[in-house]
Formats: C-alpha cells, sequence, structure tokens
C-alpha cells in the first residue's frame, strides 16, 4: 500500500497481469488519469484525443472531467500530470520510456486496459479492473491521434 493508501495487486503475475485494488483511507482521494477515445480507453497514450480525469475518495466515484490531449511532446504528459496531481494513469499502450518518466514521477502506470470508461472506471471500484502487456510498439503510433511535436 502507498501513501495514499491503494495498491495494485498480482492477478496473473506469470502474465504480468495486474488487478487494481483500491482502498482509499477515509478522506484521502485519488486521481486518476484515463486516455479516451470516444467512450472507449485509447490504446496510444499521448496520442489519444482525450483524457477523463476520475477523483475517487472513500472507494467512491468523487467526479469525472474530461480534458483534451494538451499535445504530445517528449517528457511534456508526465510533467503535465504530476502538476495537476495525477497518481495514476490508465490506458491500452504507453511507450516504455514514458511509462519510466510516469515511475519516477511517483505515479502508477496501469497499461493493457481496453473497452468502455465508464466500465473501466466501474470495475477499478469493484477491484475487477486487469491490466496486461502494452499495447503500444514502438513507431506504431505514427499516424494515429495527436501527432507528436518536436
Amino acid at each position: 500500500m502507498d501513501r495514499r493508501g491503494w495498491y495494485l495487486v498480482p492477478a496473473y503475475p506469470e502474465k504480468n497481469h495486474m488487478s487494481v485494488v483500491i482502498q482509499v483511507k477515509r478522506g484521502e482521494k485519488v486521481k486518476i488519469a484515463i486516455a479516451k477515445e470516444g467512450n472507449d480507453v485509447s490504446s496510444h497514450f499521448g496520442r489519444c484525443p482525450q483524457f477523463a480525469i476520475v477523483d475517487v475518495e472513500d472507494n467512491k466515484l468523487i467526479k469525472k472531467d474530461i480534458i483534451d490531449n494538451p499535445g504530445h511532446r517528449k517528457d511534456f504528459l508526465p510533467q503535465f500530470f504530476y502538476d495537476k496531481g495525477i497518481d495514476c494513469i490508465i490506458v491500452g499502450g504507453l511507450g516504455h520510456r514514458a511509462s519510466m518518466i510516469f515511475k519516477d514521477k511517483g505515479i502508477k502506470v496501469i497499461v493493457g486496459v481496453t473497452g468502455d470508461i465508464d466500465k473501466v472506471i466501474d470495475d477499478m471500484l469493484k477491484g475487477t479492473l486487469e491490466g496486461g502487456e502494452s499495447l503500444c510498439e514502438p513507431g506504431k503510433g505514427k499516424g494515429y491521434g495527436i501527432e507528436k511535436e518536436d
């Protein structure tokens, strides 16, 4: 369990899958960013059109805001979400380098998640959300969604 009172539990350790179990201490909040494309979790974090920003308190959804992707630039999104107080990101795919930067900033990373955003949030609150392998492969995001800026 980390300082915020929530943790990740291995669902299938041999496959590197993770179940997300949230147990938030009374009065504590957890803020989560979910990469969004339409009503579904996006398979490409940096290139997704929008993010759902979800506030959870006492294991209940308190607030869900949708923000446009502020831009896909080197090292930008990890700092952007750190400054916004994000504790965890959920996405289908994320590059290894970006994943390491998020982790260095103390932001948990859940990859391999697909499906409807509202169902993902519901599963997360019930402790049944499972992540897995990243759906992102180097170079595969080119031409998809928001282009990377120099």
